[in-house]
């Protein structure tokens, strides 16, 4: 059996051990200090706007002090996009809220706004207006920002981007997770880079990533002895995971161009074939660091269903997966409220991504290639 290939695995390369050599050096291994402090710098440059960045333990992390700092709490209402993974909406369970998901649109599989305002005007109606809109750029494709935000400012619901999959991803030019009141960054094993854990909270104000680093430390109060006033986190990243991350950054524009390239890849593999549709840009306005290159299969226009693919790709050891198994349709979520029709749902039966990673080499493209063709040769 040859060995596995992985839908996306971590890609060092980079000056990684040179930072963490640095940290060891300095003594520096704790959650603070200089790498902690140059990967915050190294981001807010990227983002390329006028942010603060606070880095993190996690992306469930920062997305979980987004909601505390916009005073989600018991009994408060969240909307959030159905079609994701689950750590976007774990978090407005953790502060005692309800999820309030949301359908998808064709295009770019993410938070429908047609189905975003209904579920604001109903919920409003219902006599509870949500506190929160959590919108998801779904495997690195960015959201319609311009119709959801239009939405939000209608109704003054603050907007918390969830940017895990989507570094490097821009929309009309502006970067995401730099649009909402909060962003939310990702730097897991699989993502387009990797701290091995971490994330990160976008913030508009030294004020709020102040907050966010008070609580994400125990929140202890200004004294010589530990003394409490709120509930705190042990949520900061350590130096030791930003040194990788540091280093992960100095290779991240090399990164995305590798993932994009994977989609094109796939785009001129499928090309040949009838039924199958790679998830690409609907414009120039999308820019995509397609972190998960993924498809839809029309099983009677292709002759095969997206499961018989994937079924097929693992008995030659290459991993895929079908897309996010919609949060409406979760047995943990059930019987939360839902608004749309069946987008994301008939996205779930049809879709599967497939090996994105950036560190693919060529004959790895090739059995890719051999094993897809053999099934639809079939």
């Amino acid at each position: 059996m040859s060995d596995k290939i992985w839908l996306s695995s971590p890609h060092m390369g980079g000056r990684e051990l040179t930072y963490i050599h640095e940290a060891f050096d300095a003594n520096w291994v704790a959650p603070l200090g200089p790498n902690v402090n140059g990967f915050e710098e190294d981001l807010k440059n990227f983002l390329n706007s006028d942010v603060q960045v606070a880095a993190l333990s996690a992306g469930t992390a920062a997305l979980h002090l987004a909601l505390i700092e916009c005073e989600v709490g018991y009994g408060d209402e969240v909307i959030c996009q159905t079609m994701t993974f689950s750590a976007s909406a774990n978090p407005i369970a953790y502060q005692g809220a309800t999820p309030i998901f949301v359908d998808s649109e064709k295009d770019t599989w993410n938070m429908c706004p047609i189905a975003l305002k209904e579920a604001i005007v109903d919920r409003i109606a219902k006599g509870k207006k949500p506190k929160v809109i959590i919108v998801v750029h779904l495997y690195g494709m960015p959201a319609k920002m311009d119709e959801i935000l239009a939405v939000a400012q209608e109704f003054d619901i603050p907007i918390i981007e969830d940017a895990a999959e989507a570094l490097g991803s821009k929309y009309k030019g502006k970067a995401c997770g730099t649009f909402g009141k909060f962003g939310v960054l990702s730097f897991n094993g699989n993502k387009i880079i990797t701290t091995s854990g971490g994330g990160a909270l976008v913030c508009h104000s030294k004020e709020d990533k102040d907050k966010a680093v008070f609580l994400s430390t125990q929140a202890r109060d200004d004294a010589p002895h530990y003394q409490h006033s709120h509930i705190g986190y042990n949520y900061r990243m350590s130096n030791i995971c930003a040194g990788i991350g540091r280093g992960q950054m100095e290779v991240l524009a090399a990164r995305v161009e590798a993932r994009r390239a994977m989609t094109s890849f796939y785009v001129d593999l499928f090309s040949k074939y009838n039924g199958v549709k790679v998830f690409v840009a609907p414009s120039i306005d999308f820019y995509s660091n397609h972190w998960l290159a993924a498809i839809t299969i029309e099983p009677v226009e292709a002759g095969i269903t997206r499961e018989e693919l994937r079924l097929a790709l693992l008995d030659v050891n290459i991993e895929s997966r079908p897309l996010w198994k919609p949060m409406h349709l979760q047995p943990v979520f059930e019987g939360t409220p839902y608004y749309g029709t069946t987008v994301a749902e008939d996205l779930f039966d049809r879709g599967l991504c497939l090996p994105s990673g950036s560190n693919l080499t060529d004959e790895e493209r090739d059995r890719i290639k051999i094993a897809i063709d053999q099934v639809f040769y079939k």
